[in-house]
């Protein structure tokens, strides 16, 4: 017996290829006889799709799976959207990378049907929560399934900050910046900031300088229920910017405070039988291949 009976569809907008994809699954899963959701966003530029279209938030609601049609970025969004609700989703890349939405178009059927039949592995991801105080009042929130990054926006001034955890004092530093990431967001800005690959299974986050000012500083990873908090300095000359995942930005004042921790509930993140984590950093990281047989 399929356990997804009604299914959610997800599509990054502007893109001829998803929308190619999104009506290959829609046929597929109609011939399946099983209930397929449109987010509406996409639903708009699909004419005469004749099907129950709704919001994000409903999707969540009302599915047993969520399908994302695009790159990482669409699966990231639909990530702080959808865990909450504790639904599963699925990605078939439409993107550049993949190491979130693993599914290849040409072999949607396939694949898709053997996550209907239950052949699947399931991982839980775990988001953060970042939040801005000044003068001890929250003034702005975000969530990132990636990394949490405090940056100086269009300025190139450096940041100066001090950093707490779990309510102890660990430096002051002055820097372009600061990335806190987690294991899933280990393969992204992380990376190319000099942060460590983390596997999806570790309950941890690392904390990445950007450029420090001194040479000593490096990254540190920390365990998975630490509370982080950034004090940015009183007398900085600039706005720095708060960033969730590159998509949501809030502005910060001098002497404001960001909050980082865990969230509680956690991304249910579908993947095909076959999928190999270390195969997806040799093909998206262009990692060596097998030179030699072994017997």
């Amino acid at each position: 017996m399929e356990q997804f009976r009604n299914i959610g569809i997800i599509g990054r907008l502007g893109s001829a290829q998803v929308l190619d994809t999104i009506r290959r699954l829609k046929k597929f899963l109609l011939e399946r006889h099983l209930h397929v959701i449109l987010e509406d966003t996409i639903a708009e530029v699909l004419p005469g799709h004749g099907l129950q279209t709704c919001s994000r938030k409903i999707l969540g609601e009302v599915c047993d799976l969520v399908v994302v049609v695009g790159g990482d970025g669409s699966m990231l969004g639909a990530a702080r959207a959808l865990a909450r609700h504790k639904i599963p989703v699925l990605g078939i890349n439409r993107g550049s990378l993949g190491f979130l939405t693993d599914i290849k178009p040409d072999e949607l059927e396939v694949k898709v049907a053997e996550v209907l039949e239950g052949r699947f592995l399931e991982e839980s991801r775990f988001l953060l929560e970042a939040e801005v105080r000044r003068h001890g009042e929250a003034i702005g929130q975000g969530d990132a399934l990636n990394d949490v990054v405090l940056h100086p926006g269009k300025s190139t001034k450096m940041i100066e900050f001090e950093l707490f955890i779990d309510g102890h004092f660990v430096c002051s530093q002055k820097a372009d910046g600061l990335i806190i990431a987690t294991p899933t967001g280990s393969t992204a800005y992380s990376l190319s900031a000099g942060g460590p690959i983390m596997h999806p299974k570790l309950d941890a986050m690392v904390i990445v300088p950007m450029y420090p000012h001194t040479l000593s500083s490096r990254p540190i990873v920390v365990d998975g229920n630490s509370e982080l908090k950034i004090v940015v300095a009183d007398d900085l000359p600039i706005y720095p910017l708060v960033s969730c995942d590159g998509q949501n930005h809030f502005t910060c004042a001098p002497g404001d405070t960001i909050t980082v921790a865990k969230k509680p509930q956690k991304l249910r993140l579908i993947h095909p039988l076959d999928h190999n984590y270390y195969e997806a950093c040799r093909t998206k990281l262009g990692w060596g291949g097998r030179q030699w047989s072994h017997d």
